[in-house]
């Protein structure tokens, strides 16, 4: 069984500037894929499923963020295609806008690239470093650190869920 933890982090200006850059191409690479899986089905009435390494020769800012990140999106726009054709009320895929859409990503730990230091109180992130975080509860010893989501609410403050199996 899966269970989350939010943390309330405090990132630097620096640290600040790498989440908005993430958040926005993360967005850009959804806006990207479902433009190019809709135009490939219009014109042949094929499926094609994209991924986030055909787009980072042309947008060399891609490789700057997260790649388990860009991943993730892409494995979140396979599966709302999937609700949208299998789930009853699921509507088709909507383009993210930078208004409307929640500023948030989600990273993978692979060999301790996302870890908790309960002793300075930060949490490591892939590509961001160390960031100072609130830790106010402490998760059981036999539970394994999977995933991390990050996400900016819109007064500004960032928290960070760490997903535990």
């Amino acid at each position: 069984m899966n269970r989350a933890i939010q943390y309330r982090i405090y990132p630097s200006e620096e640290q600040k500037q790498l989440f908005a850059k993430t958040f926005g191409c993360c967005r850009k690479i959804w806006n990207l894929m479902l433009e190019d899986r809709e135009a490939a089905y219009q014109k042949d009435k094929t499926v094609f499923k994209p991924t986030p390494a055909m787009y980072k020769n042309e947008y060399s800012y891609l490789k700057e963020v997260d790649s388990l990140a860009l991943a993730n999106v892409q494995l979140n726009l396979q599966d709302a295609y999937h609700r949208f054709f299998t789930v009853k009320g699921t509507g088709h895929p909507k383009f993210k806008s930078r208004k409307r859409s929640r500023n948030s990503y989600t990273t993978n730990n692979q060999n301790g690239t996302v870890a908790i230091d309960f002793e300075n109180n930060t949490i490591r992130l892939p590509k961001i470093g160390l960031v100072k975080a609130k830790l106010h509860r402490l998760p059981c010893e036999e539970w394994k650190l999977k995933a991390a989501t990050v996400s900016r609410d819109s007064k500004g403050d960032h928290y960070c869920s760490v997903l535990f199996e």
